[in-house]
């Protein structure tokens, strides 16, 4: 078994649109879209971790909100477990520092992108409570 990560993730609203990255072609999962974050310290609590990443990565603040969902992935690289939480902006906007593109997408429309699998539970979360219900 591999290292075991603790990642926190940022799922920032705005206007009934859902802030989405994708990764770059260097890393792992080259291309495939996340929610902005990253690890969490040693010695530090999610909320703080989520706060910091988002400031290093995005060059903005948020505010933490209510928790979405913890998820585990195994990679090749180990396990990943990610917590993620909505989250408001309350200063600046997003700026890509290590990304290579965003998007905000209507919460129906996350879907549409190839998400990194850890990610997928959240997107389903997402959809189930805030994209509009449709007619049959």
């Amino acid at each position: 078994m591999g290292e075991f990560i603790d990642v926190v993730g940022a799922v920032i609203v705005r206007s009934g649109l859902v802030y989405c990255v994708q990764r770059g072609p260097g890393g792992s999962l080259p291309g495939m879209w996340e929610f902005p974050g990253g690890k969490v310290e040693p010695g530090e609590d999610e909320i703080t971790a989520l706060t910091r990443e988002i400031r290093e990565e995005l060059l903005c603040e948020v505010r933490v909100g209510q928790k979405v969902t913890t998820t585990a992935h195994d990679y090749d690289f180990g396990t990943v477990r990610l917590t993620t939480y909505y989250c408001e902006l309350i200063a600046g906007e997003p700026s890509l520092t290590e990304h290579a593109a965003e998007l905000w997408l209507p919460p129906d429309q996350l879907v549409d992108v190839v998400w990194a699998p850890a990610d997928v539970p959240t997107v389903d979360d997402i959809v189930r409570q805030l994209a509009p219900a449709t007619k049959e």
